[in-house]
C-alpha cells in the first residue's frame, strides 16, 4: 500500500485528505491511502519518514519552514521561498531521499495567471506571514512589483493606515494572503479603503472559506474582478501527486 499524508499540528479538517480520498476512489487509483499525521513536534518526522510505504506528504501549519532541516534536498524555488509544502520520499543510490517543494507557488501562479489584464502592473500584498511567501515569489517571476501591507510597523512594508486613494489607483491587483474573513470570523477583512476600489482591480484571497469573503465581496461591489483560493489548493494537490509519482 501506497501512503501518502498530511502533517502538521493541530490537524482536524483537511482539504488534503478529502482530495485525496476522493481522487483515489474517482480515478479508480488502486493500492493508495491518504491519513493525517498530526506531530506535536517537529522532530518526530524523522521516524515518520522511515514509516514502510509512506511515498509523500504534504506540509501545513507550522511546519513549512521548520521541516527544512530534515529534508536531503529542497526544489529550487522552495528555497527561495524559504518554505516546503509537498514532500517527496524516494530513493537515491539505494538510500531514502527526501526533497521538499513548494507547491502553493505553482498553485497561485497558474490560477493568477489567466486573470491578469495589462493594467494589473502593481500588488499590494496584505500580510506578511508564511502564506505571503510564495505569493511574493510568482509576483517576482511575474516581474509585478509589490508592496506588502501590515498591521504593526515592520522592515520592508506599509501599514494599512498608509493604503491611500492614490496607492490603490496605482497598485491594482490586490491579494489577502491572512485568515480575515475565514469562516467564522466572516466579518473581517483588510482594513483599507475600499471606497477608492474600481473595476480596475483584481482582488485574490487565498480564502476558500467561505467562497466570497468581505473582503471579495467589498471589491466586488466596486466593480472589480474577484477570485478566492479554491483552485489554488486543487492545483497544489494535483501538483503534489504529479512530483510524488515522477
Amino acid at each position: 500500500m501506497r501512503t501518502f499524508g498530511l502533517i502538521g499540528f493541530p490537524l482536524s479538517h483537511s482539504f488534503s485528505k478529502k482530495f485525496f480520498t476522493e481522487k483515489f476512489t474517482n480515478e479508480k487509483i488502486a493500492g493508495c491511502k491518504y491519513e493525517l499525521f498530526p506531530l506535536e513536534r517537529i522532530d518526530q518526522f524523522v521516524e515518520l519518514s522511515d514509516r514502510s510505504g509512506l511515498h509523500g506528504v504534504n506540509v501545513t501549519i507550522p511546519y513549512k519552514v521548520q521541516v527544512l532541516p530534515f529534508l536531503d534536498e529542497i526544489d529550487e524555488a522552495a528555497k527561495e521561498i524559504g518554505a516546503v509544502n509537498c514532500i517527496h520520499i524516494g530513493r537515491k543510490n539505494a538510500e531514502r531521499w527526501i526533497k521538499g517543494y513548494n507547491t502553493d507557488a505553482y498553485g497561485f501562479a497558474e490560477s493568477l495567471k489567466p486573470l491578469l489584464k495589462d493594467h494589473h502592473k502593481k500588488a499590494l500584498i496584505f500580510g506578511d506571514g508564511g502564506a505571503a511567501k510564495a505569493v511574493k515569489y510568482v509576483l517576482q517571476q511575474l516581474n509585478i512589483p509589490y508592496l506588502v501591507v501590515v498591521r504593526n510597523p515592520a522592515p520592508n512594508t506599509i501599514l494599512y493606515s498608509a493604503v491611500t486613494k492614490e496607492i490603490l489607483a496605482e497598485y491594482t491587483l490586490l491579494i489577502n494572503t491572512t485568515p480575515l474573513g475565514m469562516s467564522p470570523n466572516l466579518d473581517s477583512c483588510p482594513p483599507i479603503p475600499y471606497q477608492f476600489v474600481s473595476d480596475q482591480h483584481l482582488a485574490y484571497d487565498l480564502v476558500y472559506n467561505p467562497e466570497e469573503t468581505k473582503f471579495l465581496g467589498l471589491v466586488k461591489a466596486q466593480g472589480g474582478a474577484i477570485k478566492n483560493g479554491l483552485e489554488m489548493l486543487y492545483l497544489q494537490a494535483e501538483r503534489s501527486w504529479y512530483i510524488w509519482n515522477t
